[in-house]
């Protein structure tokens, strides 16, 4: 099953020509689901892959630049006639903060459900769950954790041959939990192969919650606000540096650390190369580029940039197709 991040705006707190406020599309099987709506999200989307039918929206927090594109593109569905109800999830304060927003925007006629998520929470889907990991931000705010239920091992069917059975149905009995012919499917099967994981940080300072979460997962998207010579200003702010956010993904063992929400205030390069000294496995995407999450045994993730066959200039001297570099030592 297909498993993307397309990153919808990478600018944290003022737009810039090349870059959208926060908002990060998460693709898998059908499912599509946003997390932060800053302002201009829909034009974005517009201007890219389309304003697709979303299946739910979590915020982070309440900052502006992270939720102002909402109300605008709810009552675009409404506009649209969308049907379907729309689910959003956030931290305690959403169904005030949007009620208020949604008086200037004008009523929407699809069923909106407003749910505020409380830390321990886990949302079940089908085949993964979401879960809100509470970060270090001003105000209430989290980050969320994604992360598929385990998959059945590999099975052997030279082995499953050798123990008497047949190609067929009874392959497909043994390999769904059956014991066919006294063929228990630990004898054909391999251990259970852990899913995929993604950890969104939002807004935050370096912390633990995060660090734990991100444990060995295949991307880890982390803001970078600040240069390293601001670390004295990203901790008043509650914000990161690029050099922290690298730090931390190397201890949590993650194999992708894609960050974001760049400041205007420090060029890309300079952040790039200051989390790279520390996690090779760093990538810095471009709004509209792309995270192509395949399964562990088929190779790792691979950022895509929006640009490659498109004649479009990649900023920032990066390649238009960056391969996975791993963590250095």
């Amino acid at each position: 099953m297909d498993f993307s991040l397309f990153f919808v705006g990478t600018a944290g707190s003022i737009p810039t020509a090349r870059r959208g406020l926060p908002a990060v599309l998460l693709r898998r099987g059908g499912d599509r689901i946003l997390f932060d709506c800053g302002e201009g999200t829909q034009r974005q989307l517009v201007s890219s892959v389309g304003l697709t039918e979303l299946t739910e929206v979590f915020l982070t927090h309440f900052h502006a630049d992270h939720w102002l594109g909402l109300p605008g593109l709810l009552k675009t569905f409404d506009l649209r006639a969308r049907e379907r109800p729309l689910a959003i999830y956030a931290p305690p304060g959403l169904r005030e903060l949007l009620t208020t927003a949604l008086r200037a925007a004008g009523r929407v006629r699809f069923e909106l459900d407003m749910v505020e998520l409380e830390p321990g929470d886990v949302l079940e889907r089908d085949g993964y769950r979401i879960a809100p990991v509470p970060v270090n931000h001003r105000g209430p705010a989290f980050g969320y954790v994604i992360y598929e239920d385990e998959r059945p091992g590999q099975f052997d069917p030279h082995e499953a041959v050798r123990l008497g059975l047949t190609h067929g149905p009874e392959f497909g009995r043994v390999q769904r939990g059956e014991t066919v012919r006294g063929v228990r499917p630990e004898q054909v099967m391999g251990p259970p192969r852990p899913g995929r994981k993604v950890v969104i940080s939002g807004d935050t300072a370096p912390c633990e919650t995060v660090r734990i979460a991100a444990h060995r997962s295949d991307v880890l998207i982390h803001e970078a606000t600040f240069a390293q010579d601001e670390r004295d200003r990203a901790a008043e702010t509650f914000h990161s540096t690029a050099a922290q956010a690298a730090a931390l993904a190397r201890e949590a063992e993650v194999t992708m650390l894609a960050l974001t929400h760049f400041s205007t205030r420090h060029p890309v390069a300079l952040l790039r190369d200051e989390a790279r000294a520390i996690f090779r496995g760093t990538v810095l995407p471009r709004d509209f580029d792309t995270i192509e999450i395949p399964f562990p045994e088929r190779g790792e993730p691979q950022l895509v940039r929006w640009g490659e066959g498109r004649g479009l200039d990649v900023e920032d001297g990066a390649a238009a197709s960056e391969p996975l570099r791993g963590p250095t030592s």
